[in-house]
């Protein structure tokens, strides 16, 4: 299910094909499943995303004489395959993950885009491949049933809210990995890594660096903004979607709609801090009135994002970021009422340096995921014995290193630099990536594609290799991202300090969920009740306040700890596991 507009599949040989569709571009030709034939040979393709090149990879295969039938990118890409062969992925620039059938050789290719911000699950079942842009529709194939292993519990209770990459938690439901592309027929299945980050050194000037970044950013915000229907953006007043929001402004002919996101009454419990040093409202403010565009401050109330807990499981048919996740799900939901496409400020942090990690010391050199480096708050609240058999701490470490392994250093390079390299690249492994299908999900379970144009490969791989005292030069947070957008921006939002997406601080909220996790901790049929030490989780929600640092991120703190429990919860529920 990716979106409301159209649904349709086609059974071909031993392959059934099906797609639901959001239309952006190509409304009227533009159905799925899409074929071709070519040469007595039929293609066939189920598509989500975006190529935001397509229109000059068209052209390109124009001028070699292809004849296209529709408007569509979806037609682009298969003609591209027929044309190009299955490498010819290395040619796209943009979001997504299809499948392709090759009728006359009985072969299917599963393919993901270069940093996984479209989601594709399979699993193989009597000698069937099955695959879906979500986990759940995996289960609705018959004899596919949802179960857990000791390794998907690490992964819910360890690792949480993340998740390591290649893994759909669920024993054996897997995801095509970021940058690859899976071709597998009757007698064989073949993975093949299309795309990797590598590190070079880099040798262009400061002056010529800044000039790169500026196009490159520019270019991605441009490129984005391909669409058949209108399109608007997210804009928090923060240095990230402020620049997004300046470009589109710049390019677009209309006058651009934008959205900001708050809570009820959040100005009367907001409480200054160095995660979040200060409120959006005042600088949305300043750029609605320095840009003009058409603003609509969202906002939401406690009781909703509560509610919205267990909506929040569904559309990830895993817990999720608590609160997090569900005051997204809900701003999307509303956007999504006038609009369906909307481009956002998301993942500049995660390639410009903008997080704490990348600057404390201690995280730097800490030898595991910075954002969660402490993890004895979220073990305490476990059963002794079932913390014992999970290991949490040799799960953890193993996935951290695996991740550092693929890290190719540079000989020349310091031990610091040696350091912010392989930060940088397990951030974009792992954060980013949780950051990025949290925001896939819940737009496009409301028909709305948000667009990451900061996740945009190029702006990524250079940035990647982008020496540090030009990243953050003079030890200021995304200096290279701040010279750039001084040349969009007011002087107050270019240097306004990091302050993270929004939560509510209304004390309301919090009384919501002890109360709720309390009503199931005194349930003898609640799941959960059996992996948790009793005694520490009542004696933590009697003062949740006393946990204040976040144990995941920046946001997730005490109350985030009792969302996520109870979601938990749901989510044994709901697929009825158990160890």
């Amino acid at each position: 299910m990716r979106g409301p507009d159209h649904s349709d599949y086609r059974i071909i040989n031993s392959c059934c094909m099906a797609h639901s569709r959001l239309s952006v571009i190509d409304l009227t030709t533009g159905d799925q499943p899409l074929w071709v034939s070519d040469s007595g040979n039929n293609y066939y393709i189920v598509y989500n995303g975006e190529v935001y090149n397509y229109r000059e990879l068209r052209k390109e295969l124009k001028n070699k004489g292809i004849v296209f039938h529709t408007d569509s990118d979806s037609e682009v890409v298969l003609q591209s395959f027929i044309h190009y062969g299955p490498s010819f992925v290395h040619k796209l620039n943009g979001i997504f993950a299809f499948a392709i059938y090759d009728e006359k050789r009985n072969t299917l290719y599963l393919y993901r885009d270069r940093f996984g911000v479209k989601p594709l699950y399979y699993t193989h079942f009597m000698g069937t491949l099955i695959f879906a842009s979500r986990i759940d529709t995996l289960f609705e194939y018959p004899g596919v049933k949802p179960c857990i292993d000791i390794n998907g519990f690490n992964e819910i209770f360890a690792l949480g809210p993340s998740k390591t990459y290649g893994s759909g938690v669920f024993t054996g439901i897997k995801e095509v990995l970021p940058g690859e592309y899976i071709v597998t027929s009757s007698d064989y299945c073949k993975h093949n890594q299309y795309y990797k980050l590598h590190s070079v050194l880099h040798e262009d000037s400061y002056d010529d660096t800044i000039e790169k970044i500026a196009y490159l950013v520019e270019d991605a915000v441009r490129l984005q903004m391909v669409s058949d229907v209108p399109i608007c953006t997210f804009l928090s007043g923060g240095l990230d979607s402020s620049l997004v929001t300046s470009i589109c402004c710049k390019h677009c002919t209309d006058k651009m709609t934008t959205f900001s996101f708050d809570f009820e009454n959040n100005n009367r419990h907001f409480i200054t801090n160095s995660f979040q040093p200060s409120e959006d409202r005042p600088y949305v403010d300043i750029m609605v009135n320095h840009l003009g565009t058409d603003h609509h401050y969202l906002t939401m109330s406690n009781q909703k994002l509560f509610d919205l807990l267990t909506a929040s499981v569904d559309t990830r048919s895993l817990p999720t970021m608590a609160d997090i996740d569900s005051s997204l799900l809900y701003f999307c939901g509303e956007v999504s009422k006038t609009h369906k496409v909307a481009l956002t400020g998301e993942c500049a942090d995660e390639i410009f340096g903008g997080y704490p990690w990348f600057h404390r010391e201690d995280m730097l050199y800490s030898d595991t995921f910075p954002w969660m480096m402490d993890i004895s708050f979220r073990k305490s609240l476990l059963n002794p014995e079932f913390a014992a058999v999970l290991n949490m701490e040799r799960y953890i470490q193993n996935a951290y290193n695996k991740t550092a392994s693929e890290v190719e250093l540079i000989p020349t390079e310091n031990q610091l630099d040696e350091r912010r390299r392989r930060i940088s690249y397990i951030n974009i492994k792992w954060f980013m990536q949780t950051l990025l299908d949290r925001m896939d999900r819940t737009s496009m379970q409301n028909g709305l594609e948000a667009r990451v144009p900061f996740a945009d490969y190029r702006i990524v791989e250079y940035l990647y290799n982008l020496p540090w005292d030009i990243k953050a030069k003079d030890g200021t947070p995304k200096d290279a991202l701040r010279v750039v957008a001084k040349r969009f921006l007011p002087d107050a939002i270019f240097n306004r300090p990091k302050s993270p997406y929004p939560k509510t601080y209304n004390p309301e909220y919090e009384r919501l969920l002890v109360d709720r996790l309390k009503e199931i901790m005194h349930d003898s049929s609640a799941p959960i009740r059996s992996y948790l030490n009793l005694p520490s989780v009542e004696k933590f929600l009697d003062s949740p306040k006393e946990y204040g640092k976040p144990w995941f991120g920046q946001l997730m703190a005490g109350p985030q700890m009792i969302a996520y429990l109870i979601q938990i919860n749901y989510w044994f529920e709901k697929y009825s596991l158990s160890m």
